[in-house]
């Protein structure tokens, strides 16, 4: 039962690391990338979708973006879309396209965008805490109902505040790469 616990703490702490990354890609660093525009929704066929089922991205340039519908109907909503967004985009288009055209940063959005690195680095951090804490009170639950050794217990604990520290480190990393990638001119 023990193992399982730690095993499923892992699983979870690694998801928390995933989901920190992937939002650490939704930040703009003055390079053009469809994945800044993932997580966009957009109001078509009167219900709300998210941009990717509506269309296709390309990036001809290192800062161009060019979005093409898959139904033309379509083209208003999503400029809409990404005008309401406040990534500070102005999309442009010709009928047929969408064209993204990303300036460069200046040193104030750079710092900006460094502490909203930082803030979803902590909400990263709190959720591997989280899990370790649910583990930790599965663990004292194993113990309450006996069978299992206060020892065991204690290297259970041992093995989860590695495992956090483990992921925590990840999550650092993973945001001074992303946070010296923000301050490349």
């Amino acid at each position: 039962m023990i193992e399982l616990v730690v095993e499923d703490a892992g699983e979870s702490m690694q998801s928390a690391v995933d989901h920190t990354r992937r939002e650490f890609s939704s930040v703009r660093t003055g390079r053009a990338s469809s994945s800044l525009l993932e997580r966009l929704t957009v109001e078509a066929y009167g219900v709300e979708m998210r941009i990717q089922e509506l269309a296709s991205f390309s990036v001809p340039e290192a800062r161009l973006l060019i979005v093409t519908p898959h139904d033309a109907a379509n083209l208003n909503a999503i400029e809409k879309a990404i005008t309401n967004s406040n990534m500070g985009l102005t999309p442009s288009n010709d009928g047929r396209v969408i064209r993204l055209g990303f300036p460069p940063l200046t040193e104030e959005r750079r710092r900006e965008l460094s502490k909203v690195v930082g803030a979803m680095s902590e909400d990263g951090k709190q959720r591997v805490n989280a899990v370790r804490r649910a583990a930790r009170k599965n663990l004292d639950e194993l113990d309450s109902d006996g069978g299992v050794s206060k020892d065991e217990i204690q290297r259970a604990e041992g093995r989860l505040d590695a495992l956090k520290n483990a992921h925590v480190a990840m999550i650092d990393q993973a945001q001074a790469n992303k946070q010296q990638e923000l301050m490349e001119v």
